[in-house]
């Protein structure tokens, strides 16, 4: 009998664990596709670099207090700060930094949906980056991502909700942020805690784009209202902190399964772009957004050689 007990709660645990994994995975793909709704609602009142500093000086520093005077955690020594340096420059400045320009010129559910396409530039750019053999399904994935990306956008340019140059920046924007990512898995962190490196990497990313701030910035451009202190908040909490750590819990459980809840972002991008934004859906946004979907499929799919 109490085997028969050891084996209920054993399988209670197990189920729990499941459902777990599935609350996370919901609240990531929620938190982190809700990021381009909440910059277009701050960029109605303020400029791009405004929203983004304020962003990575909360964000950042509510990391390095946790990290550092609530946990103890160790700070970064010698070389520790260079790395940190080059992946905040990579992941912060400029991938962020073109990413909030992009969001001026494309809708928000576009901007999400290219957020989504990360992981097929990751794969494309580690094998050109590590002389490995480029795989037909890593071409195949690209070509399908683009071409819903592509497909997603048309009834936007048509409609004004995005322009050429808007969406060129946000793909190099992506390419920033997969160049950041590759950099990060290579580095040897010496047992720096994931904390504050992404404490570090957001503040110094956020003094970085200071003279971009100073070289652009017109007072009468910002008004710091309740929308730009919602946006910003949002960002900084919710998404650069709630959902960054959802992911990191998904990947330690299950680093295969937490990929495709990547798959439920522009689903989400798109939903939250049309209620909150009125944005419009499409039968191109159902067709875009599938074709995204197969890439990101395919392109993630584990190998059966």
């Amino acid at each position: 009998m109490s085997e028969i007990n050891k084996a209920k709660r054993l399988l209670s645990v197990v189920k729990f664990k499941e459902w777990k994994s599935i609350f996370a995975g919901i609240v990531f793909a929620f938190l982190w596709s809700s990021a381009s709704t909440a910059t277009k609602i701050g960029l109605v009142s303020a400029q791009p670099f405004v929203i983004s500093i304020f962003r990575f000086l909360i964000a950042g520093s509510i990391m390095l207090f946790v990290s550092h005077i609530m946990l103890g955690n160790r700070l970064p020594v010698k070389s520790e700060w260079i790395q940190i340096s080059i992946y905040g420059f990579l992941n912060i400045t400029f991938y962020l930094g073109l990413y909030v320009i992009a969001m001026q010129q494309v809708s928000a559910g576009l901007g999400s949906l290219a957020v989504a396409t990360n992981p097929v530039f990751i794969a494309m750019m580690s094998a050109f980056w590590f002389s490995h053999r480029i795989k037909f399904k890593n071409i195949l994935s690209l070509l399908l991502c683009f071409m819903g990306v592509v497909l997603a956008a048309y009834p936007l340019l048509q409609n004004s909700y995005a322009t050429p140059f808007g969406i060129i920046v946000l793909l190099i924007s992506m390419i920033a942020y997969s160049l950041g990512t590759i950099y990060y898995s290579r580095v040897n962190w010496n047992g720096l805690t994931i904390l504050a490196i992404n404490g570090w990497q957001t503040i110094l990313g956020g003094i970085f784009l200071l003279p971009a701030l100073y070289a652009t910035y017109q007072s009468d451009k910002n008004s710091f209202d309740t929308s730009f202190w919602a946006s910003v908040c949002w960002l900084a909490i919710p998404v650069s902190i709630g959902a960054v750590q959802f992911w990191l819990y998904l990947l330690k459980s299950n680093p295969i399964k937490a990929s495709y809840w990547l798959f439920l972002c522009p689903i989400f991008g798109f939903l939250i772009a049309h209620f909150i934004m009125k944005e419009p859906i499409t039968f191109y946004t159902f067709f875009g957004v599938a074709l995204v979907i197969s890439g990101l499929y395919i392109v993630q799919k584990k190998s059966k050689s």
